[in-house]
């Protein structure tokens, strides 16, 4: 029988979708605070994706529902509610069903030189799809957001170069403040160096990214078949935009090798990088990562385990396999011969 937190759910996708739900179980892993996601099984057995939105816009439902029109492999396509839509509404909330189509991160591994090819294959695929007009209304510039994200790093490294005994965040803040202060030069650079570059993102050709096809968002089947899944963050940009989850992996924890790279690009098939772009995108995703998980570190009102969480994270970005290192190295490497 379902517990009283997940009644609601269920009686919502039953009259939503009219899926009829026996089990639903929270998953917990992930990093957008505004969503609740359920592995759910229906009667016959069937598992299904039940997420629950509390930010941002539907058009990572129209960007899947429409790349699994066009063929795209490995992207699982939206149910559709009894009126066809994509979703339902529930006190400004998307509830959304997407079929459970494994239970294997690639991030958990093991993931095979035929997933790495795989994975490229289903970026490049994705990428070829072409732009339509509905896309571009609904999805924003890749990085568009970089003023935002220079700014509160700033306001963050300002508040940490000197933080007073009275700061609300307690303890942490010494080491947080400690942790930055060790990369100041780093992430002065990074800023600069973003809003030096940006003129040189505009009026570039762009395609639709997932944004963020990190090895939490693959999923592996057998015989190298990989799902990419959660495209709330998907984005007209270059390709470098994803490109660079390929080449540097972006994660700490998860670091790319150079095996692992050979075999992704070469599913991806032919493709001419273009370095100052594949810089200007991992330097601000360092400081949007860096700023958003410090400032999580820093929250007094969060879970203490979710705090340390942060702040073991933090500690990665600026490892020297974090992202703060490679968007400086990447950076760095443009003024040097190729």
């Amino acid at each position: 029988m379902l517990e009283d937190a997940t009644q609601q759910v269920a009686g919502w996708v039953r009259a939503d979708f009219g899926l009829d739900l026996t089990l639903l179980d929270e998953v917990t892993h992930g990093a957008d605070q505004r969503a609740r996601l359920w592995r759910a099984h229906a009667a016959d057995g069937t598992r299904y994706a039940v997420k629950l939105s509390g930010g941002g816009t539907p058009a990572g439902l129209v960007v899947t529902a429409h790349l699994a029109g066009q063929g795209v492999p490995g992207i699982p396509a939206p149910l559709r509610t009894g009126d066809g839509r994509l979703h339902g509404d529930h006190g400004g909330r998307r509830l959304s069903v997407v079929p459970w189509v494994a239970d294997q991160r690639a991030l958990d591994g093991p993931m095979t030189e035929a997933h790495w090819r795989a994975y490229g294959e289903l970026l490049a695929a994705v990428h070829a799809v072409p732009v339509t007009d509905e896309l571009v209304r609904l999805l924003p510039p890749g990085g568009a957001a970089y003023p935002a994200i220079v700014a509160a790093t700033r306001a963050t490294a300002e508040r940490l170069r000197d933080p007073g005994p009275a700061d609300p965040a307690g303890p942490p803040v010494a080491e947080l403040a400690a942790v930055w202060a060790a990369v100041a030069d780093r992430v002065s650079t990074l800023a600069g160096e973003v809003e030096r570059l940006v003129s040189g993102q505009r009026d570039r050709p762009v395609v639709v990214c997932h944004g963020d096809p990190h090895l939490g968002n693959l999923l592996l089947g057998p015989d190298g078949q990989v799902w990419l899944i959660d495209w709330d963050d998907a984005v007209l940009a270059p390709p470098e935009c994803d490109l660079m989850f390929l080449t540097d992996g972006v994660l700490a924890f998860a670091p790319v090798t150079a095996e692992q790279q050979v075999a992704a690009l070469a599913g991806y098939g032919r493709v001419d990088i273009d370095p100052t772009r594949l810089a200007w995108f991992l330097a601000v995703r360092a400081l949007d990562d860096l700023t958003d998980w410090t400032r999580q570190a820093l929250d007094p009102d969060a879970d203490v385990a979710d705090r340390a969480r942060a702040a073991r994270i933090v500690r990665g970005l600026v490892s020297p396999v974090g992202l703060v290192t490679l968007a400086d190295t990447a950076l760095g490497d443009l003024g040097r011969p190729r």
